[in-house]
């Protein structure tokens, strides 16, 4: 099993990537594969809303990585996100990316257990993860908790790594990931399947 981390941070190995390493050395400690896909620093161009995925197959802008990210998570079981807090929300860049990530490449990650990882010096890291959690929520995804919310402090990787109870969050996030994807993995071997899903309703609300 392989859990892909995305690190939606400027900085290779900042305080978010930080916190991923601490959640994905639990993960490996579990025997659970893992990877961490840096966004980068170059420009992530925002979803323009033109449709031509969903006839393409991937992201019709394929310079940015995005569409790399979704190769990945084909092959993933579960999927982690890391942003650091800009004005009390997650980064312009991994907003940008993760638009067009699961507008192109959602079903692939349909039900595979998700969370999302903040860092912030201070503040505005739990506005930050009820915006990256909505990226789950609609794609069908288990949402992984820890004991407390997913988030580290600091302003350097030194800082983050003296936060002893954000080191913590992340170790446990790592085990309950690993955690539910062998219940998944149970699952699916005793026979249990996916609810049948519905004929999917759209409703406008302007008559």
């Amino acid at each position: 099993m392989k859990v892909l981390l995305i690190n939606g941070s400027p900085h290779k190995e900042g305080c978010t990537y930080t916190a991923l390493k601490e959640a994905a050395d639990a993960l490996n400690r579990e025997g659970i594969e893992t990877e961490i896909f840096h966004v980068g620093t170059g420009s992530i161009r925002g979803c323009i809303g033109c449709g031509g995925c969903s006839k393409a197959g991937k992201c019709v802008f394929g310079d940015d990585g995005v569409n790399a990210a979704v190769e990945k998570m084909k092959e993933a079981d579960g999927l982690i996100i890391g942003s650091p807090v800009h004005y009390a929300s997650a980064s312009g860049a991994v907003t940008s990316f993760m638009d067009r990530f699961f507008y192109s490449g959602g079903k692939y990650a349909a039900h595979k257990p998700g969370a999302a990882v903040v860092s912030a010096r201070r503040a505005g890291t739990t506005a930050t993860l009820d915006q990256l959690n909505k990226y789950f929520m609609i794609n069908e995804m288990p949402v992984v908790s820890s004991q407390y919310w997913n988030m580290v402090h600091g302003n350097s990787p030194e800082e983050v790594r003296q936060d002893a109870e954000g080191m913590q969050i992340m170790r446990t996030l790592g085990r309950n990931m690993a955690w539910l994807l062998r219940c998944i993995e149970a699952g699916k071997a005793a026979g249990v399947c996916l609810a049948e899903p519905e004929k999917r309703e759209r409703t406008n609300f302007i008559r």
